[in-house]
């Protein structure tokens, strides 16, 4: 099935995969393969993998957006999205740590929250590919 990954910078991936593995908001992961019924969800912060023919895998930090399917297409808007190899380790891990002095000091700190979540997924993206 064709597959697109596309970020207001730019498209991500193009290409044909076998398998993707997205989260919902509120509904949960869901995987989507040749043939799936017509799909429109909003994405949560959270990884996405594209699985292909030879076992291989293509990991993307999405942080919000929407995936849709249709006529073996799956197409992800998303608000920011990053490959696997385009994630800066170090600065991910920075941006965990002050996140968590943040919620140290105020455990309600919603945007804290937010950044903690982003920095996770991109450290899960980063070392799961």
């Amino acid at each position: 099935m064709d597959v697109q990954l596309v970020s207001p910078e730019s498209i991500l991936f193009q290409g044909v995969g076998k398998m993707v593995v997205v989260r919902t908001l509120g509904g949960g992961d869901i995987a989507f393969e040749d043939n799936h019924a017509p799909f429109l969800g909003a994405l949560a912060d959270w990884p996405a993998r594209v699985k292909f023919e030879d076992g291989t895998q293509a990991w993307f930090a999405v942080h919000g957006g929407f995936v849709e399917v249709s006529n073996n297409q799956v197409i992800i808007l998303s608000d920011v999205a990053e490959p696997s190899d385009g994630i800066d380790v170090a600065r991910a891990t920075e941006a965990k740590t002050r996140a968590e002095e943040a919620l140290r000091a105020d455990a309600d700190d919603e945007l804290a929250k937010a950044a903690l979540l982003r920095a996770d997924v991109r450290l899960e993206v980063a070392t799961s590919a």
